[in-house]
């Protein structure tokens, strides 16, 4: 396929031959510079994106940092040309093939890939210097010359980061490729050059294992949510030097990854040098320009990994066994409180107020979509107003329209009542309900009852919405616990398990109590909201005295 009218017209310096290449940045011609003679690639950035507000700013912008890139490891630009509904960018064309073609065809040595590796962090450290971040390093946009040197190619989807990158860029198009994105990116948070870092850790695991840290096997969304909440899977047959820098690369929280690529390739050369012994990167046969502080790691081995400092004593895991015990303790007593409430609590009976029929004081089943029937007597006379509410724990859930109603000459009444429509998702289990009967001038004569809903209990916000919360609730004390291995053990861990603790173990009593039908008791729920604060402060405390 030659290229385009369109495009021959907008580069006549240069003859333009066949599609060489495409993607999601867009189409890539070769094209020989008529009087230098220079092979280069052509490459047109896709119309939908060029008819979006702002993007001819941000492309003319992106273009002129691009261009200032110089260095013996990225692609240079060469020219931007902007005409018509064309942008197109003019680059050094490389014919060494992708990594990702050696890799499929003979493979690297061991040696081979960290070099690599090497090569892709220096010139993505350049690039990261001048303000720009690649956000989509894989084996395909690195390429070599026909002299072996590895450029850094496609910065296409590259951000100023001082707009602030994120993957979703383009009106909600997700960028980056999901075996080698970083979980900030799949997740759409703020970026830095530890992005890159990871992409190019998760490359270089690839190279060295022949495999990657996650499961590839179930598509593009699965692989996101790996990187996303997963743990990558320990890299095995690679030497433990190596190994450690490549799992520190690919560490899913940002403050646990290397923060900056240069950082990664003195750490990875050390390593090497300690792994293959000296000379080992000449003898890859892989030319890497290195800076200063990578070329004194690469001549200086890792030193071993110790831990310094006394062992682990016996007494620092009694320190911790004491609050995983009281932690442990605490959830069987948030159990037996939620199981122990009674079925429903004590009303006085009535014999003049029915709730479809059956006596005020027992307990009556309504169906919350339906009207509800109160028959009653009172002292004859003038109408009278009769009003229904309904509650949880002393929380008023849910209270229909009064409706007046006329007196038979004996006194009795019936009164048809309609919830409003919310109820039927709110309540759930059993509840307590209460009936006021009132005439101007007299006093309200009042009677709670237990009511059970005919409704299915978990389809409720009271049954869903608790399961939910007690859910989300666990989610974040496992996050506070992840925070407090990893070093974080400041005071306010402790108190930020306090209100989760709590929601925690109001939301099992909840659930206990909509899911068997108890009339909810204020009590009982404050003794296991406590139960949850204990079990969850003491769980933190536990893990804090086993990690320090």
């Amino acid at each position: 396929m030659t290229a385009p009218a369109n495009l021959i017209a907008a580069l006549p310096q240069y003859a333009l031959g066949g599609k060489i290449g495409s993607g999601g940045m867009g189409v890539v011609y070769a094209g020989v510079h008529r009087s230098l003679g220079r092979q280069v690639a052509v490459k047109q950035l896709p119309g939908e994106l060029v008819d979006k507000p702002g993007m001819d700013e941000r492309f003319d912008r992106e273009a002129k940092v691009l261009a200032s890139l110089d260095h013996p490891h990225i692609v240079p630009v060469y020219d931007y040309v902007r005409t018509g509904h064309d942008r197109l960018l003019v680059m050094e064309k490389l014919d060494g093939a992708t990594v990702f073609e050696r890799y499929h065809g003979g493979g690297f040595t061991p040696e081979q890939s960290c070099a690599i590796a090497l090569a892709t962090l220096a010139g993505l450290h350049a690039a990261h210097t001048a303000g720009v971040l690649h956000l989509d390093v894989k084996p395909k946009n690195l390429l070599f010359t026909r002299q072996g040197v590895l450029k850094v190619a496609d910065f296409g989807i590259a951000q100023v980061i001082s707009e602030g990158a994120t993957l979703v860029t383009h009106g909600g198009e997700v960028l980056g490729t999901p075996a080698y994105i970083s979980p900030e990116q799949a997740s759409g948070n703020p970026l830095t050059p530890a992005a890159d870092v990871y992409s190019t850790g998760t490359v270089l695991y690839e190279l060295l294992s022949g495999t990657l840290p996650f499961d590839s096997s179930r598509g593009a969304l699965s692989m996101m949510r790996q990187h996303i909440f997963g743990e990558p899977q320990q890299i095995t047959g690679v030497p433990e030097p190596i190994a450690r820098v490549v799992m520190r690369s690919i560490a899913r929280e940002t403050q646990d990854r290397y923060r900056d690529a240069e950082a990664f390739a003195a750490d990875l050369a050390s390593a090497a040098t300690t792994a293959f012994g000296p000379g080992w990167l000449e003898r890859s046969g892989v030319p890497v320009h290195l800076s200063a502080r990578v070329l004194g790691g690469q001549r200086s081995p890792a030193p071993p990994k110790t831990l310094a400092g006394p062992p682990v004593r016996l007494a620092r895991r009694r320190r911790a066994l004491v609050p995983a015990l009281i932690s442990a303790a605490a959830l069987l007593v948030l159990a037996v409180v939620a199981f122990a409430a009674p079925k429903s609590l004590p009303h006085n009976e009535s014999s003049t107020l029915l709730v479809n029929g059956a006596p005020v004081g027992q307990g009556v089943t309504i169906d919350l979509s339906s009207p509800v029937v109160i028959d009653g007597a009172f002292t004859p006379g003038a109408p009278v107003e009769v009003r229904l509410a309904l509650s949880a724990a002393g929380i008023t859930l849910s209270t229909a329209e009064p409706r007046t109603v006329t007196l038979s000459p004996d006194g009795l009444f019936e009164a048809s009542i309609e919830l409003s429509p919310a109820a039927r998702w709110i309540i759930g289990g059993t509840v307590t309900g209460q009936i006021s009967v009132a005439r101007l001038g007299e006093p309200t004569v009042t009677r709670a009852f237990t009511a059970t809903a005919k409704q299915t209990p978990i389809a409720s916000a009271m049954g869903g919405g608790a399961v939910l919360f007690g859910l989300f609730a666990l989610a974040y004390v496992e996050s506070l616990l992840r925070g407090v291995r990893r070093g974080r053990r400041s005071a306010s861990t402790v108190v930020g398990a306090v209100p989760l603790g709590a929601v925690f173990g109001a939301a099992v009593w909840l659930v206990v109590t909509v899911l068997t039908q108890r009339e909810p008791a204020e009590l009982f729920g404050l003794g296991c909201a406590a139960a949850g604060v204990l079990a969850a402060v003491s769980l933190v405390i536990a893990t804090q005295r086993a990690s320090s």
